[in-house]
């Protein structure tokens, strides 16, 4: 990297992310099969396969509409063995506080982890616990860590090496609803339409279209930082096809798009905390949507594309509201900072 220093927008989750976690992480630490990049490792064991993750959470304000840091710490991570096709066992929580910091508030974002954990039916195992000095932590930083278990047919599910032309792309419902919620808590936004963040727990829903769909389920990932646009131009990369999108099939709640339009963001690469991009074969569209819809994490559920042809590189082309065509490009920036 050129970069003399890191960035706050190298930890948006968006271009400067991937440039960073390419050519400093995975340059380092392990080998990896060009243009796979997974949620979760899958490690092959005599017991079959599991799935690993990690993950930190900070947010600001650590309190908003429909959730707060300690849930986000247990979705987050759940979501990311769930979008892997694992079952989620275990859980670990560390936590870096800082000195001052409220026992009492601590103890609500503790509760609110135990019922997460509760409703995603994991146990929360083991953790470490750093407690640094005043203004040294931005008040309290969380990593979680996962381990699930994979069946052995769904172990393509993270790769994006089953995808071809004519799969269909959903997506389990409105998005930026996270990114929005947070920006409307975090700048005293009184808005006509309250905004409640997505986070959820997403392993139910995952459940109920595995059962139903079984491999014709092709790929599945969890769209947080970079929202549903990254997910989509990561894809592309990973298969190397075109992907096409209609922008009137993108749901958006009516106060989201209102609030984008006012701060000049995009929806599609706002973060979402509950939503999930998943890819089945075409003959399962029906079956899926259906499994998907029957959900409380997927009654807005929505068909918003369809994969193309072999390409160099893979690109994302939108049909636009107006009736004209984009290509959808990752920003190098986030548009909200400290999301997640």
């Amino acid at each position: 990297m050129k970069d003399d220093v890191i960035l706050l927008n190298h930890g948006s989750g968006t271009g400067l992310t991937t440039k960073l976690v390419e050519e400093v992480f995975l340059s380092r630490f392990r080998r990896v099969q060009p243009g796979v990049r997974c949620d979760s490792a899958i490690i092959d064991c005599a017991a079959g396969h599991l799935a690993f993750t990690t993950d930190s959470f900070v947010v600001r304000p650590r309190f908003f509409p429909g959730g707060d840091i300690g849930k986000l710490a247990v979705c987050g991570t759940v979501n990311d063995l769930a979008v892997s096709g694992a079952v989620a066992t275990v859980l670990s929580a560390a936590f870096v506080i800082e000195e001052g910091f409220s026992v009492a508030e601590l103890g609500r974002i503790a509760d609110s982890m135990a019922v997460a954990a509760s409703q995603a039916g994991v146990s929360i195992v083991t953790g470490d616990t750093k407690v640094v000095e005043r203004e040294k932590a931005d008040g309290l930083f969380i990593t979680t860590s996962g381990i699930g278990v994979i069946e052995d047919r769904y172990r393509h599910i993270g790769s994006a090496g089953f995808v071809r032309e004519g799969d269909v792309v959903l997506v389990n419902g409105c998005v930026g609803d996270h990114g929005m919620a947070v920006l409307a808590m975090r700048n005293d936004l009184h808005m006509t339409s309250a905004i409640s963040s997505d986070c959820a727990p997403l392993c139910g829903l995952v459940k109920s279209l595995l059962d139903e769909c079984g491999t014709d389920v092709v790929f599945m990932r969890d769209a947080t930082r970079g929202g549903v646009g990254t997910v989509l131009c990561e894809l592309s990369q990973m298969c190397d096809r075109e992907i096409f999108v209609d922008e009137s099939r993108l749901p958006v709640r009516g106060a989201v798009r209102s609030m984008c339009e006012m701060f000049g963001f995009d929806p599609l690469f706002i973060a979402n905390e509950g939503k999930m991009v998943v890819v089945v074969r075409p003959e399962s569209e029906k079956r899926a949507f259906a499994a998907m819809t029957s959900h409380e994490y997927g009654r807005d559920t929505a068909v918003i594309g369809r994969v193309g042809k072999a390409t160099s590189g893979g690109n994302v082309t939108m049909n636009t509201l107006i009736g004209g065509k984009r290509i959808v490009i990752v920003p190098q920036g986030d548009q909200i900072p400290r999301i997640c």
